[in-house]
C-alpha cells in the first residue's frame, strides 16, 4: 500500500458497489435470529431438566 488516498478512493468505490438490505430486510432477519435463539434457548432449557431428572433418578436409586 504505497498511496493511502488511493486506497481509500478504491475502498469507496467497492463501497457503493455492495448490495446492501433495506431496513425491511434487516428487521426481519433481525427478528429471524432472535427467534432462533429463543427456540435454541427453550431447547437446551428442556434437554438440561430432562438430563437433570435422570441423574436424580439414578443418584436415588445408587444410594
Amino acid at each position: 500500500m504505497k498511496n493511502p488516498l488511493k486506497f481509500i478512493q478504491e475502498v469507496k468505490q467497492e463501497a457503493f458497489k455492495v448490495s446492501w438490505p433495506t431496513g425491511k430486510e434487516t428487521i426481519q432477519g433481525s427478528l429471524m435470529v432472535v427467534a432462533m435463539a429463543i427456540i435454541a434457548a427453550i431447547f437446551f432449557l428442556l434437554i438440561d431438566q430432562i438430563f437433570k431428572s435422570l441423574l436424580e433418578v439414578v443418584l436415588r436409586i445408587s444410594i
